[in-house]
């Protein structure tokens, strides 16, 4: 089947929906449909074989081990999160912060939240989980809205996963790299992006300066806390003892750590990032049920009932979670991802070639809702160009890796979109709408520099 601009007409259909209808579920199913429609020769019976696609194409999606993990994970975190609220464990540890002056107002609250966002670079779920359980109650406590904690739980995780690279993240790209014949490592290429990533320096710079300052702009600013009436649950839970979020929350890190390093045989970097945060989870669960049954303040069937009410809480994010993996599925077939990246790099001069794959990877992110595949994409792309032209590998490194991440950002069809909503208790569509102004915002930076940095280096 021959690309062309075609493939590009279902991310459309989804964010055209999205902004008509307010509706994520619908448009993530129409946008699929449109794919499979495109992958069939047009006749009259062609929409019935695509509406079974559409189908078959979602259930699809648990044939990767990785996909059944994550929305295992998206599931089991409403369990988690139930236990520490109903345990009255969140209350106890916002009095706790509050007591001691670590958390005292709104501005420690949402500088200890960017904190703690940015020391847990593991894994990019991890992080946003850590710190939404951490926060959620601090944000409430203080009038802060859950669009603030999506926000900054969200651009803080995956900027600071793609910095730092001691992680899944690093040995994805480092096996990318893996296959071209460069004048350094691969390992020095991939270290020599962390100050070349403009994107994610820049979002973090602004997260930071935001919470430290409390000034916000656009829909973000206008974003309002939780109502009285969405937030009485927590309201009316007595605080018990900190440690009963303290000591799940630790056993999911540490968790998190262990089976890092023991999924990758002994090398934290090389271990499965979608096998780990599932594993630690479930074993932060049963901690959690264990601390809860044995404290007398629960009887088995109360806990079951907690942590399936938890879970329901979140199906209509894992379903968008689902559609979301489905989607991008089957615009990998269609070819949306290489059409654009052609789009963008035909008979660019040197010094644009930088800021054109920025552009790509935002784009290629963008529409299909994941930064991984947009490194898959991008990299087979930009290294050859950087060997044959001989051209700085990290600087168009940089440009691909911070382009998957802004479009990441800006995606209203990305699973970690989505887990970030999970995570910090807010609607996807508030979320991404919040938070689509920062991320234009420093990626309009991000590219400029990239503009700047072809013309000085190139």
């Amino acid at each position: 089947m021959s690309v062309d601009w075609t493939s590009v007409i279902p991310p459309i259909v989804a964010i055209v929906v999205v902004l008509w209808r307010k509706e994520v579920i619908v448009s993530l199913l129409l946008a699929i449909f449109a794919a499979e429609l495109l992958q069939l020769s047009m006749s009259w019976q062609t929409p019935l074989p695509a509406l079974l696609n559409t189908i078959e194409r979602t259930v699809g999606v648990f044939a990767d081990a990785g996909n059944a993990r994550l929305l295992i994970f998206s599931l089991l975190i409403g369990a988690l999160l139930a236990f520490v609220r109903e345990s009255g464990g969140v209350s106890a540890m916002v009095a706790k912060l509050v007591n001691k002056g670590i958390a005292s107002n709104g501005r420690r609250a949402t500088l200890l939240t960017s904190a703690v966002g940015t020391v847990i670079f593991v894994e990019s779920n991890l992080s946003v989980l850590t710190a939404g359980i951490l926060s959620r109650g601090l944000f409430d406590k203080f009038g802060l809205s859950r669009a603030k904690l999506a926000y900054i739980i969200d651009s803080t995780s995956a900027p600071i996963c793609i910095l730092i690279l001691l992680n899944g993240w690093g040995a994805f790209v480092l096996a990318l790299l893996g296959n071209y014949e460069f004048k350094a490592s691969a390992a020095t290429i991939l270290w020599g992006t962390i100050h070349l990533n403009f994107y994610a320096l820049v979002t973090l710079l602004i997260v930071f300066y935001s919470a430290w300052s409390g000034r916000y702009f656009g829909p973000l600013a206008r974003s309002l806390p939780e109502s009285p009436d969405a937030s009485a649950t927590h309201q009316n839970i007595v605080a018990s003892k900190a440690r009963y979020m303290v000591v799940p929350l630790a056993v999911m890190i540490f968790g998190m750590l262990g089976f890092m390093y023991w999924t990758g045989n002994g090398d934290l970097a090389a271990g499965s990032g979608s096998k780990s945060v599932l594993y630690a989870t479930v074993l932060a669960i049963l901690v959690a049920y264990l601390q809860l049954l044995f404290s007398g303040l629960f009887d088995h069937l109360k806990l079951i009932r907690i942590a399936f009410d938890g879970m329901g809480e979140l199906l209509p994010l894992v379903a968008i979670v689902l559609l979301a993996l489905a989607l991008g599925a089957s615009l990998r077939d269609l070819g949306t991802g290489t059409y654009i990246a052609g789009l963008v790099g035909e008979n660019l001069p040197h010094f644009l070639i930088p800021a054109m794959l920025f552009l790509a990877g935002g784009l290629i992110s963008f529409s299909t809702g994941t930064s991984w595949g947009t490194f898959a994409i991008l990299i087979p792309l930009g290294m050859p160009l950087a060997i044959s032209l001989d051209l700085p590998p990290s600087l168009l490194l940089s440009a691909i890796l911070g382009g998957g991440v802004f479009g990441d950002h800006c995606s209203p069809i990305s699973d970690t979109t989505a887990v970030s909503a999970i995570a910090s208790g807010c609607d996807l569509l508030e979320h991404v709408k919040t938070q689509l102004p920062y991320a234009l915002f420093a990626g309009a930076i991000a590219l400029g520099i990239y503009v700047v940095a072809g013309l000085a280096l190139l």
